[in-house]
């Protein structure tokens, strides 16, 4: 970090570049299809936690560097791990998907090409997913005599429904980005050339909101998921009130008035 209050860094497996408030994390591993090890894991937990607390990061893009998004855990690693070893790494790999999906930022998953396996849960993390549409996405961990261990079997049917996810767990089956469109696994598919240009486009518009209205929003609807429906509007409607403390919703309701864009502040 060169900075306080600025997310950048230089990492070994990873690219990392913030521009005009938006961040891309690029998983660099292109030799191995990005796989996910132990050391791509901690960098990308180092990663996400400078992000939450980089003042000049408003939004948070990841992707791969090559023809793969994140092509699953690296087996080569795995294959040699403990029972106890094991546990280490699914737990770390946990943390991480849970630490994106707890961000105060809306992080978009650029998904480039295969996201297999750990890949495909590392996307699910993310808020929403734009996809290219040379993009694949698949669980194939029963093919390994394993089950999805970095939260695919919990966030894959709150995504696409319970049917869904038992099929396309137990199948291994990969599916194209149209299909994952289909069923609800990606909002938006686009030519390959356009994959990051699109997903920028996407950036901006977040970051011309209200960072405080955006931040409370993802915030209800992460922990609203885990409510029932009636705790879930309650928790709703405190988060409500707790905007109307924030300068940038007099500005928000003032610009509207006065009919000109408004300028937040995140106050």
């Amino acid at each position: 970090m060169k900075s306080e209050g600025r997310c950048e860094m230089e990492y070994k497996n990873l690219k990392v570049r913030a521009n005009d408030g938006i961040l891309t994390i690029t998983v660099n591993r292109p030799e191995a299809l990005n796989a996910l090890n132990t050391e791509v894991l901690s960098e990308l937990h180092d990663a996400f936690y400078r992000a939450h607390s980089a003042t000049d990061v408003g939004c948070v893009i990841l992707t791969g560097e090559g023809k793969a998004f994140v092509a699953g855990a690296d087996i080569a690693q795995m294959c040699t791990l403990s029972m106890q070893e094991g546990r280490a790494m699914t737990i770390k790999g946990q943390e991480v998907m849970n630490l994106i999906e707890s961000l105060d930022k809306i992080v978009i998953a650029a998904v480039n090409g295969f996201a297999l396996g750990g890949g495909c849960e590392l996307a699910m993390a993310c808020d929403f997913r734009v996809a290219s549409e040379k993009a694949k996405f698949g669980q194939p961990e029963v093919n390994l005599g394993i089950i999805p261990g970095f939260g695919g079997t919990q966030r894959l049917p709150r995504i696409v429904g319970k049917g869904m996810a038992k099929y396309l767990i137990a199948t291994a089956e990969m599916i194209t980005a149209e299909e994952a469109h289909r069923i609800g696994l990606v909002e938006k598919v686009v030519p390959a050339d356009e994959l990051l240009m699109e997903s920028e486009k996407i950036a901006r518009v977040i970051l011309s909101k209200s960072p405080i209205g955006v931040k409370m929003s993802k915030l209800c609807v992460n922990n609203g998921m885990k409510m029932d429906i009636i705790s879930g509007v309650s928790y709703e409607a405190e988060a409500y009130v707790s905007t109307f403390g924030s300068e940038d919703r007099i500005e928000g309701m003032t610009a509207f008035l006065e009919k000109r864009t408004a300028t937040f502040k995140n106050k």
